[in-house]
């Protein structure tokens, strides 16, 4: 049997959408899977409130750094499904809500990476304006810059199609343990991303394709959360 471990890093931050997080998690059909959370909070306060919920968690130390607690975060994850031994890691972000039957979905297509598809308000790399469109991106005619990219064509995505990408987010993507074997989370000061730009350039880098099931569309909880990410800092700032 194939064995499947699913979660994410997590935070106090989070808890406005864990009702619904934890409903979508217990309704994946898939049986031989496992939801653990990695809490990385300021208090144990959240630690306590998700354990009392009956999901399994890992308390990990808070850092002033969002980028440094995620990254540790999605490590402690990674070493987990290799001790283990565990066959894929599905990453799902807790304010991403996916169709019950995702495992199996994502699992048919027998690729090392695959996601699914959730939107957001984003800067399209087209016009430049703030739209709401998937986190999901190509390659860039012309372009030998190794993290340059482009916005995937909207009519590929509405329909359903499996499509090799450049990049996607860590929202909800299946990734083989064959690629954690060779692949840690990082991310570079020298750019403003989080992990998962980093995540897809180095396992391209390895020698892994990355596609999309743009089937699998997800729920993205963004709309209810009462904070914002400050990238410059580093931190996350509530809105008053």
């Amino acid at each position: 049997m194939v064995k499947v471990l699913v979660g994410c890093p997590t935070s106090e931050t989070h808890k406005y959408c864990f009702k619904e997080y934890l409903e979508a998690v217990n309704n994946i059909t898939f049986k031989d899977k496992k939801i653990l959370l990695v809490d990385n909070s300021k208090t144990i306060d959240y630690f306590d409130f998700i354990k009392n919920s009956g999901i399994d968690v890992i308390k990990t130390h808070y850092t002033v750094s969002a980028r440094d607690r995620i990254v540790r975060s999605r490590n402690i994850l990674r070493e987990f499904v290799l001790k283990e031994e565990y066959d894929y890691f599905l990453s799902l972000e807790q304010d991403v809500i996916p169709p019950k039957e995702v495992i199996e979905r994502l699992l048919g297509h027998k690729k090392d990476i695959i996601s699914g598809v959730y939107f957001s308000r984003i800067k399209s790399l087209t016009d430049k304006k703030v739209k709401v469109l998937p986190l999901l991106w190509t390659w860039k005619d012309g372009s030998n810059n190794p993290y340059s990219m482009a916005d995937v064509d909207l009519d590929l995505v509405m329909n359903n199609n499996v499509i090799k990408i450049k990049y996607c987010g860590l929202g909800c993507l299946l990734i083989s343990r064959k690629v954690l074997e060779k692949v840690k989370f990082r991310y570079d000061d020298k750019y403003p991303t989080f992990d998962d730009l980093h995540f897809c350039q180095d396992a391209r880098n390895n020698g892994f394709e990355i596609f999309v099931d743009t089937g699998v569309k997800c729920k993205h909880l963004i709309i209810k959360r009462p904070w914002y990410w400050d990238g410059n800092k580093e931190i996350q700032t509530f809105k008053k």
